[in-house]
């Protein structure tokens, strides 16, 4: 018997909202028979009528988004609050209906979960993209910490979503792809909730990596019949050696999902046709011993591969999983997984904290909460960085780098026999501050399985640690941050520095401007301004300038980098390069034959007329030595250069014609051999597999670098690709265009001229 890839199965496109809620309310009576669905019921016609004039961008009413939030949520059997708030988690934001008008109608519980999951949709645009994503995670994990069922309605909300991506334009799906696969799937994978996290993984895969998705569908759906052949073959046969065992069990197998393919891909390096083991039989037994019993009768069976046996149940991973995993060997040689668990390690390893956190009604009627707080050691540990950062931008490198797709781990034992689940690669470093701060920083040795070793030692399966500390020690040194694995161990190390060396970092901050000022001839008690501080500090997230002294003196933070911040912000307010009347008188000076003098810029050109004038290429036109050329003076920014044939001179107001005057590129011999400048090229080609590959190696192959790529693509099939690049000049341009025009498929080509 096969088993369903995907376990949540996506509702039909043509479906309409009496169906779904019906198909909601047989979900929930089919776990909880007795439930009253009245406060369902209430919740779906507030919703529908709140979203009556609304749309989603399938065209479909938007009630529907919410009624399929509610099945996944449904479908993972979670109780009546958690789906009125799935139903609901849109109204707050999207219609007139408030939080407490939701509390009244409903309870304050629901009011909170709604709320909770409106404010994880609430972001500062203000602030860069890394800001807004490192500000909204920031709230979700209080959230989650609130009460957990929160992000398991963000997590329904995000699956949905992901669904219907199809009808977002090309950048969102990158967008949300990408964000799902960095943060939501692995939210999901933490929460143990693998029925979401496959279908996660699988959608992002399908927009972040369209090509790859196509391929391994097309190759996996031209193999399916001889996998399913096989795959039939080695349940029967398990079945009946299972059977013969006297042990009751059910057996099944499946196709791995793609992005677990993928995986393998990537971290084997290996085409598909090298993965042998794309599927994997899974026998759930009834207790432990079970499990152990089955695997006796399985190695006997069939030959296992060394190092290819884990045993996740007296070792579970940190959300919650529990199975035995072992490769073997089939009767034609092909290698396959076997996964062996109970009924409620499968409940779980399915369903992760929404098997556990369950709302349960007692005898009284009122809600009573499964204490799984030491489940979610993890959650804690976010928290525990949230307080520690400041530094947006940093909470979310160390959250990816905590939630890395890729990363293995290895399993270790403290003196006493506990268990510590550490990142592959990992130190005694990062053992010791898995322990305790206090630990790590006091840390002077390690000794694995009554060794002393170095503390670089990569630690592995089964060793046992015991860190020899001293009260003498001076804490950690800075080359442990090269050594370390974990983001745990890295937080804290960073943070010992932070605190315990704070004075010196601030002194070694300011020494370190002052010094980088001094070189570059720059008045630093120019640029310390509060109006300039603040800007800095906004862009990079400090509450205080101390702080952002410290940031430098320990290495988190280039004084360039602060340095040039505060220059713009200045020299945006001190731009006074030279007044529109005078730069008007002194082009009509020149015009009419008067003495005049010759400005050089920096860029090749050449101004007559005017000294001290700010010259900068127009970005609608991208002059390049060669091309013919004029200047227009700007309103209080200097002069602009544009090429002849650009559309916005030509297209110049007459009013505005008096601002034009002669500009000119000096002679090669004056300008710097390595000057570059930006271009810009419009190509459209029909839309064949391989013409980027062949454009873009036209440019490698002429040493030129591409510094922006935007593709898009007609219902007719022509790709029109704009391309921006750097050049020495027109002449380089012009065998450059040369080349390409003999790619296949190249229609025509033409320069951006406004």
């Amino acid at each position: 018997m096969m088993e369903e890839n995907l376990g949540i199965t996506p509702p039909l496109d043509s479906v309409t909202p009496e169906q779904l809620y019906e198909d909601l309310i047989n979900t929930v009576r089919s776990y909880h028979p007795s439930a009253d669905i009245s406060m369902i019921e209430k919740a779906y016609i507030i919703a529908k009528d709140a979203h009556k004039e609304q749309l989603r961008k399938s065209g479909e009413p938007y009630i529907i988004h919410p009624l399929c939030v509610g099945i996944i949520l449904a479908k993972l059997e979670l109780d009546k609050e958690t789906i009125v708030a799935g139903i609901l988690h849109d109204v707050v934001e999207d219609t007139v209906l408030t939080t407490e008008q939701i509390g009244k109608e409903f309870s304050d519980e629901i009011a909170l979960l709604v709320d909770g999951v409106t404010k994880l949709t609430q972001l500062n645009y203000s602030k860069d993209k890394v800001e807004i994503q490192a500000e909204n995670l920031r709230k979700m994990f209080l959230a989650m910490a609130k009460d957990i069922r929160v992000i398991l309605i963000k997590l329904a909300d995000r699956l949905h979503n992901m669904r219907t991506l199809q009808f977002m334009s090309p950048q969102k799906q990158k967008e949300k792809a990408r964000e799902t696969m960095d943060i939501y799937a692995p939210i999901a994978q933490r929460l143990g909730i693998s029925k979401i996290k496959i279908e996660l993984d699988d959608l992002s895969l399908k927009y972040l990596e369209p090509e790859v998705y196509e391929e391994l569908t097309e190759k996996i759906t031209s193999k399916i019949s001889d996998i399913e052949a096989f795959i039939n073959n080695i349940v029967d046969e398990v079945r009946n050696h299972i059977e013969v065992a006297t042990i009751e069990a059910t057996v099944n197998g499946r196709v791995k999902h793609y992005f677990s393919i993928y995986k393998k891909m990537v971290n084997q390096n290996k085409t598909l046709d090298q993965i042998y083991d794309l599927f994997a039989v899974r026998i759930i037994v009834d207790s432990v011993k079970d499990c152990y019993a089955a695997l006796g009768v399985i190695h006997e069976m069939y030959k296992p591969i060394p190092g290819r046996f884990k045993d996740y149940i007296a070792m579970p991973k940190p959300n919650m999983y529990q199975s035995l995993h072992t490769t073997l060997i089939g009767p034609m040689g092909q290698p396959f997984e076997i996964q062996i668990r109970t009924f409620d390690m499968h409940r779980t390893a399915e369903y992760g904290i929404a098997a556990h956190w369950k709302y349960k009604e007692n005898q009284d009627g009122k809600n009573a909460h499964d204490k799984e707080e030491a489940k979610l050691t993890w959650l804690r540990q976010i928290l525990e960085w949230q307080r520690d950062m400041s530094d947006n931008k940093e909470f979310l490198s160390l959250l990816k780098s905590d939630f890395d797709l890729f990363s293995e781990s290895v399993y270790c034992f403290t003196p006493t026999g506990d268990v510590k689940n550490l990142p592959n690669g990992s130190t005694p470093i990062d053992f010791a501050y898995s322990i305790h701060s206090a630990v790590g920083n006091k840390m002077v040795g390690a000794r694995v399985n009554g060794k002393l070793v170095t503390i670089d030692y990569k630690i592995q399966n089964g060793d046992r640690i015991d860190i020899v500390t001293s009260q003498n020690s001076k804490g950690p040194s800075r080359d442990w941050l090269s050594l370390v694995k974990s983001t745990q161990a890295k937080n804290k190390i960073n943070q010992w520095f932070k605190t315990e060396l704070k004075e010196d970092n601030i002194l070694r901050g300011k020494e370190l401007m002052m010094s980088y000022c001094k070189n570059k001839n720059i008045v630093l008690s120019d640029l310390l301004k509060p109006e300039y501080m603040n800007k800095a500090m906004t862009k990079y997230g400090f509450r205080d300038w101390d702080s952002v002294y410290a940031a430098i003196g320990h290495g988190g933070l280039k004084e360039g980098q602060i340095v040039n911040k505060l220059v713009e912000s200045y020299e945006k307010k001190h731009k006074k390069a030279i007044t529109d009347e005078k730069l008007l008188e002194a082009i009509s000076e020149v015009k009419e034959n008067k003495p005049a003098t010759v400005a050089k810029s920096k860029g090749g050109i050449v101004v007559e007329g005017i000294h001290d004038v700010a010259v900068r290429f127009s970005k609608c036109c991208s002059p390049v030595p060669g091309d013919e050329i004029i200047g227009f003076v700007t309103r209080g920014r200097g002069v602009s250069i544009h090429r002849t044939d650009c559309i916005n001179v030509i297209n110049l107001p007459e009013e505005d014609r008096a601002r034009l005057i002669e500009a000119e590129w000096s002679q090669p011999s004056e300008r710097a051999q390595s000057e570059l400048y930006t271009a810009e090229l419009k190509i459209y080609a029909h839309n064949r597999s391989g013409v980027l590959l062949d454009i873009s190696r036209t440019f490698t192959e002429n040493a030129i670098d591409v510094t922006s790529m935007n593709v898009r693509t007609n219902k007719q099939g022509t790709a029109t690709i704009s391309i921006g690049f750097e050049v020495r000049g027109v002449e380089q341009l012009k065998v450059l265009v040369a080349k390409l025009r003999n790619i296949e498929s190249v229609i025509d080509i033409e320069r951006t001229t406004g």
